[in-house]
């Protein structure tokens, strides 16, 4: 008997696409983990950030590698898969988080890419309170975005430009369907 397919759904995006709220309403219905990457980012990274100075790829290496094996860890337990919510903002980076799946054949990879435009992000990262992402630091992921396709055939994109319900909605029916494949 082949061994039980096992889940990461990835969802990504810049600041403010809704990706932290839509990765709990995934993980809550789903009844899965969730892991949130920006709690994972090492001190160092968030004090760059909140001064506004974008990271580089060094800067995101240690983390990425720690984002994916926090989120592996969370699957030890027996779940079926774990919801992650991480910017992922290039190819390599998401890259970087698939290798899960290259060290673990049971494992399935799935990104999820909240795509919105400047003007709906900017507004929204500058309405929260208390985190240390600022709308500014907006552009420069948007600058250093690349958007899944082509070849990453385990990406799809869901408009996050609709209200957060919304999208939270559409992305669980995308995920239903998935799960319902294996």
């Amino acid at each position: 008997m082949a061994p039980q397919r096992r889940h990461i759904f990835v969802v990504m995006d810049p600041a403010g696409c809704g990706k932290s709220t839509v990765a709990k309403v995934l993980a809550e219905s789903l009844g899965l983990p969730y892991v949130e990457g920006d709690d994972l980012h090492p001190s160092c990274n968030i004090q760059k950030m909140a001064a506004g100075i974008a990271l580089t790829d060094q800067d995101r290496w240690d983390w990425l590698i720690s984002v994916r094996r926090s989120t592996v860890n969370q699957l030890s337990d027996g779940a079926r898969g774990v919801v992650l919510s991480c910017s992922a903002l290039k190819h390599k980076y998401r890259d970087v988080l698939r290798i899960a799946a290259l060290e673990d054949r049971t494992l399935c990879m799935h990104f999820l890419y909240l795509h919105a435009d400047e003007n709906v992000l900017l507004p929204r990262v500058g309405a929260r309170q208390g985190h240390f992402m600022k709308a500014a630091m907006v552009r420069q992921q948007l600058a250093c975005l690349e958007r899944p396709g082509g070849v990453e055939k385990d990406a799809v994109t869901v408009d996050g430009s609709q209200s957060v319900e919304k999208v939270a909605g559409e992305s669980l029916e995308l995920v239903r369907a998935i799960l319902s494949r294996f």
